[in-house]
């Protein structure tokens, strides 16, 4: 039985693992087959991943340790000893982020004539510049904070620049003041004169901090072509002017980031949306998980920052470089020119029939539509969900939100379809990880427009991603369907993978129409036709696949699971995992992310090969399938295989089936196992790049887009062709009347 496998020397730990997937992303910096301001755009990534890693999953691990929980995750670690193995991986990991910026990016861009300027490598013209930008605009926004008897240490915000300065006063120029003011008569002054002078006071050392704005841009262009400077370099050299009569000792630049995980009691609030209203006004103040300071700040001042702050060593990052290389992201957008040194843009294919001037419902009718974005355009959805706004035979929109852009069109349709009468019904998760004020304020929005809005059952994240239209056919009542891998984001449609299906497929309607009712009532649906939903639902299908593809092993047959993921780390489906390879099962998984998977136990006979791809795109899309005895199956799922996915969320896994649809789908499945450039081949516990032997490289992710591109061109030039002939034909109807005729002679005759 599998549970022979559950040993923890058979695991990966799942924070450890997370680090180590940061550091492929870290590998697509030093690459120098990426463009150079690609490469610094991942560098700013690895900067940001990590920092919603402490939020939320170091911020976990603090509060097991602090309610010292004994208990071991699978690989047998407890809290505390996660937490001292995490903090000792990442500050080498920190070490060599900032290798990279310091002796590749930035020695890079300068060759490009891109610089990232200090304030010693200033001319007298940006010199000027810098003066006059500070006094103008920087001066009037910063407020100094003073640290002293009367005000206390003041708040540092999470995720929040800051400089924290060491300053005394300045005898000589308050002697200078106080001079002036006798000279000019001040009795009060001249009085004061007559009394002991306390030298102590005055040259007692005090501490101060500076918020840097947020709402500036962090680099600062100077003059001459794709110069910059940092803005916390431009407000430390004029800091002065914030303390007049004081003298500035020494400054820094340092950022804390803070304990911003969610936790809403729901089995205990009868409101969620103001319970989670309530939670983000409190979120901001929680524990420090991380202190980030300049490496050359100070002792004084870090001894400061660490007493006031409750901050331990292991929690303090010393960085030889800028405080947060988040930076880098914004780089190639501010860069002028250049564009060899970005990724060469790609066109999204649009099929004809999903685009506003086709109707869509017709199309559904005829056959499904498989999408894989971004190489598919999402504008497809979009029109889907437009065109149900606007089509009067459209009596009802169902659908879930988890996580959507800031100015999201589908938002602003399901409003146009509640206006125009349509029964519109949204289940937004407001406890989407970071998207809940957005997603609080969407669901306000959609609730003033006319939707019947939805939070989700209890105690559980709704995270499957699906949409059904209702609509009054010719021949009665039919239910289209939008079912997906991905959010119902139009923003990071350009740049995750997902894949999605467009069908009005009977079974699955009234599987979509059970899903509904249970998230919006108290059905409790005991049989879906063809749609698996956890909790519970995938992870019994998933068994039970697994299960038959043993029994196919042990019958002597060839048999194969394939499984595409971002996150591997569900212990007891690992374990069947396991037990499946041990049986003679080949397994080949694609995981982006977390992989608590070892493949190079000696039971598994060397049956379970795990491949990584990070790339241009972010791997997002969930596939799972199955080949045995001449049958090949395909699913694809909103659910990744962890523990909270198939225990504690709402999720949908669905099949592929329609021929030239899965066809399609196992296509991609495997195109996207031959890459040999950006995939990365699991080695026991960690990943290496995979070694061609001179085969020729597959880069997956750019043979899509290189398709893309090329269907994209070519349907437009057909669509190009067609409105010219027809321009024509109607252009010579109007001079020769019989051409009618003879038209319609032709056409019969071909």
């Amino acid at each position: 039985m599998y549970k022979d496998f559950y040993k923890p020397q058979n695991y990966v730990n799942r924070e450890l693992s997370w680090i180590d997937f940061n550091g492929r992303v870290l590998q697509e910096a030093t690459d120098t087959s990426n463009p150079l301001l690609e490469r610094a755009n991942f560098l700013g990534i690895t900067q940001s991943n990590v920092d919603e890693f402490f939020m939320v999953r170091v911020a976990s691990l603090h509060k097991l340790a602090a309610a010292n929980v004994t208990t071991t995750d699978a690989s047998g670690m407890t809290p505390e000893e996660q937490l001292t193995a995490v903090n000792k991986k990442e500050h080498e990991m920190v070490k060599e982020r900032y290798k990279v910026y310091n002796k590749q990016i930035i020695p890079d861009l300068k060759q490009q004539k891109i610089n990232i300027m200090h304030l010693a490598d200033l001319d007298d013209r940006q010199k000027e510049f810098i003066r006059r930008y500070f006094s103008d605009e920087l001066m009037p926004v910063l407020t100094p904070m003073a640290d002293d008897t009367s005000r206390p240490f003041p708040f540092i915000a999470n995720n929040s620049l800051n400089i924290a300065i060491q300053l005394r006063r300045n005898p000589k120029q308050k002697q200078a003041i106080q001079e002036q003011e006798i000279l000019e008569g001040d009795q009060e002054v001249m009085s004061r004169q007559l009394e002991p002078h306390d030298d102590s006071r005055e040259s007692e050392i005090k501490f101060a901090t500076v918020r840097v704005p947020s709402i500036y841009k962090r680099l600062v262009r100077l003059p001459g072509e794709n110069n910059f400077i940092l803005i916390d370099e431009v407000i430390k050299r004029f800091l002065g002017q914030l303390f007049p009569g004081y003298q500035i000792l020494a400054s820094a630049t340092y950022r804390v980031m803070r304990d911003m995980d969610l936790d809403v009691a729901e089995e205990d609030t009868s409101d969620l949306l103001r319970a989670v209203k309530r939670q983000l006004r409190e979120r901001g103040h929680g524990e420090v998980m991380r202190l980030e300071v300049e490496n050359s700040i100070d002792e004084w001042l870090e001894n400061q920052l660490v007493d006031n702050l409750h901050v331990n060593e292991r929690s303090i990052y010393r960085v030889n470089g800028p405080v947060d290389l988040t930076f880098l992201k914004k780089l190639s957008g501010m860069v002028d020119g250049h564009n060899n040194l970005r990724f060469p843009p790609f066109y999204a294919y649009q099929n004809p029939d999903l685009d506003m001037e086709h109707n869509i419902f017709t199309a559904i009718r005829k056959r499904d539509y498989l999408m894989q974005h971004p190489y598919d355009t999402f504008q497809s959805v979009v029109n889907f969900i437009h065109q149900a706004a606007l089509d009067p035979k459209v009596l009802a929109i169902k659908m879930t939100l988890y996580r959507v852009s800031g100015n999201s069109p589908i938002i602003k349709y399901l409003g146009m379809a509640a206006q125009r009468g349509k029964q519109v019904t949204v289940l937004v998760e407001v406890k989407a990880r970071f998207d809940e004020q957005n997603n609080v304020r969407w669901a306000q929005r959609l609730e003033q427009m006319g939707c019947h809005v939805i939070y989700g059952l209890v105690g559980l994240k709704t995270h499957c991603k699906i949409a059904l239209v209702i609509r009054r056919d010719d021949d009665g009542l039919r239910r289209y369907m939008h079912l997906g891998t991905g959010n119902y984001n139009d923003v990071t449609a350009h740049f995750y993978t997902d894949m999605g299906l467009l069908t009005c497929d009977q079974e699955i309607g009234m599987d979509m129409t059970n899903l509904f009712n249970m998230l919006s009532g108290f059905a409790r649906p005991s049989y879906f036709n063809k749609l698996r939903v956890s909790p519970n639902g995938i992870r019994n299908f998933i068994n039970q696949k697994i299960d038959q593809q043993i029994k196919i092993a042990q019958s002597g047959n060839a048999a194969l699971i394939r499984m595409k993921m971002n996150s591997l780390s569900d212990k007891q489906i690992i374990a069947h995992l396991y037990e499946a390879a041990s049986k003679g099962v080949k397994i080949q998984l694609i995981i982006r992310g977390i992989t608590c998977l070892r493949n190079d136990l000696p039971e598994l006979h060397g049956n379970i090969e795990v491949h990584s791809i990070v790339g241009r795109f972010l791997e997002h899309s969930r596939i799972y399938y199955f080949k045995g005895n001449g049958n090949e199956e395909i699913y694809l799922s909103s659910a990744d295989m962890m523990t909270r996915n198939l225990n504690r969320r709402v999720e949908e896994l669905f099949p592929v089936e329609q021929s030239d649809t899965k066809a399609k789908a196992i296509s991609i499945l495997d195109d996207m196992w031959k890459d040999n450039v950006k995939a990365r081949v699991l080695v026991g516990d960690h990943y290496e790049r995979i070694d061609n032997h001179g085969e020729e490289p597959f880069n997956a992710q750019e043979f899509f887009a290189q398709r893309a591109t090329v269907e994209s061109k070519q349907t437009k030039q057909q669509e190009k062709s067609k409105r010219h002939f027809s321009n024509v034909f109607e252009t010579l109807s109007r001079h020769v009347p019989s051409l009618h005729l003879s038209s319609r002679g032709d056409k019969h005759h071909e």
